[in-house]
């Protein structure tokens, strides 16, 4: 999403981030996998630590995306009622009802990448309507 919105030159108007709703991967850096493909598709990345979504996080962003069903559940145990509607499915931007690929249980990260690009592209468009 970051590169999506540097190449449309809004680097300036969105503030993106990226937590984890299970403690698992905390302090760890992105998956290898995910790393390799990024770099297949010349997508640059900075190392970084895995951090967990917080409580006040819902009252910090607009958005909150989230790949799968799993994902929905866990932000709103941990943050409460979307009563602001600011939760959504990535690939619902793309009018896509179902679950983003996940490379944990499937190994593809062909599969993943192509639905988490999909779903990007989807949200900038509409958050260029949005905020454009």
């Amino acid at each position: 999403m970051k590169e999506l919105v540097r190449q449309a030159g809004l680097t300036t108007q969105f503030y993106i981030a990226s937590a984890a709703t299970s403690r698992e991967e905390i302090g760890n850096d992105t998956h290898w996998g995910t790393k390799e493909k990024l770099r297949e598709k010349g997508i640059p990345f900075s190392k970084r630590q895995a951090v967990q979504i917080r409580k006040e996080d819902y009252a910090k962003y607009d958005y909150i995306i989230y790949f799968d069903r799993e994902n929905k559940d866990e932000i709103c145990r941990i943050c409460g009622d979307d009563k602001a509607h600011k939760v959504h499915a990535l690939l619902s931007f793309a009018g896509i009802h179902r679950d983003v690929a996940d490379p944990w249980y499937t190994g593809n990260f062909d599969q993943t990448y192509e639905d988490v690009w999909t779903g990007c592209q989807a949200l900038l468009k509409f958050l260029k309507k949005d905020t454009v």
